[in-house]
C-alpha cells in the first residue's frame, strides 16, 4: 500500500448542488438544536431530581437521554463541520485522500467526510 497522499484537490465536484446541500444541511441544524433544546440541553443541560423515589429508574432514563444528547451533538458538530466547508470550498472533497466525493454520496449524507473509497478501505481494516 502506497503512503504517497493524492494532491488534494480545491474544486467542488461539479455535479453537487451546494444550494440545495447548503439548504438541507442549514435545516438539519435548526432541527437538530431545536431538538438539543426540547431535551433541556440547548444551553446548561438538564436538571434531574435527586430526591426522586426510584433513584434506579431516574439513572437509566439519565444514561439513555446522555447517549441521545452525545448522538445529536455529534450530528450537529458534523452539520457545522459541512456547512464549514462550503464556506471555504472544501465540501465535497475526501478528507483521506483529497479526491472529490461523489454527487451521489454527498446527496445521500450531505455530512460525509469520505468517499466511498476510502470508506471501504477503513471498514475492511
Amino acid at each position: 500500500m502506497s503512503s504517497k497522499k493524492t494532491e488534494i484537490s480545491q474544486e467542488v465536484p461539479e455535479a453537487v448542488d451546494l444550494a440545495g446541500a447548503r439548504k438541507a444541511l442549514e435545516e438539519e441544524k435548526v432541527s437538530l438544536q431545536q431538538k438539543l433544546e426540547e431535551m433541556g440541553f440547548g444551553g446548561s443541560g438538564l436538571e434531574y431530581d435527586d430526591n426522586f423515589a426510584d433513584s434506579s429508574q431516574v439513572t437509566a432514563e439519565r444514561g439513555e437521554v446522555e447517549t441521545l444528547v452525545a448522538q445529536l451533538r455529534e450530528a450537529l458538530s458534523d452539520v457545522e463541520v459541512a456547512l464549514s466547508k462550503m464556506s471555504s470550498n472544501r465540501y465535497g472533497i475526501c478528507e483521506n485522500c483529497g479526491l472529490p466525493i461523489s454527487a451521489a454520496r454527498l446527496e445521500a449524507i450531505p455530512t460525509a467526510k469520505l468517499c466511498i473509497t476510502c470508506v471501504a478501505q477503513r471498514s475492511r481494516r
